[in-house]
């Protein structure tokens, strides 16, 4: 069954802030715990002619999967889920999605790291092309020398292999999990 219709309403703040810190608790979105409450209602209700509840009451029970681990894997799942800086359920259902499409996600802290590294990538950018655009309109740069330059080189060269050396350990990681364990 889609789900692309929208249901909107106002309500308090004090609501909202019930319903942020129970959608948390649950380690779901706010709209999917609005979502469940609508449908435990629907089902609930004394309403039972309507077309598509039965549908909507099978879906419905597929939304949660349960699993069974032994206590060596939840401790390994805590473990690589705290690495990660994530509950141990998203961790979970993040590493089912990855595998099951074939992607290696990158989570919240790696990507800010990368965003913050391109940001200091396009300062450099910005500089250079400054001092090549002062120096064709025959603007005199203060003394830029080899060494600068070759500095500025360098900080690309590492900044470049850094995020080269991320991108593969995070592959890795999702494919392979942190460390070899020989249980």
């Amino acid at each position: 069954m889609t789900a692309d219709a929208f249901i909107q309403c106002r309500v308090s703040p004090e609501i909202k802030t019930l319903v942020r810190t129970l959608a948390t608790r649950e380690q779901i979105t706010e709209s999917a715990l609005i979502k469940r409450f609508l449908e435990v209602l629907l089902r609930s209700s004394a309403v039972t002619a309507v077309p598509g509840l039965e549908e909507l009451q099978r879906a419905s029970r597929d939304m949660r999967l349960y699993v069974r681990l032994n206590p060596n894997d939840r401790l390994l799942l805590r473990e690589r889920a705290a690495a990660r800086g994530m509950p141990s359920a998203t961790y979970v259902a993040v590493l089912v999605r990855s595998h099951l499409r074939d992607l290696a996600p990158l989570p919240k802290e790696e990507l800010l790291a990368l965003k913050s590294s391109v940001a200091e990538l396009g300062t450099i950018g910005r500089n250079l092309n400054q001092i090549v655009h002062a120096l064709n309109q025959g603007e005199r740069v203060p003394a830029l020398g080899r060494e600068e330059l070759r500095a500025m080189l360098k900080v690309c060269g590492a900044l470049r292999d850094h995020v080269k050396t991320l991108l593969v350990a995070n592959v890795k990681s999702w494919a392979q999990g942190y460390g070899q364990t020989t249980h």
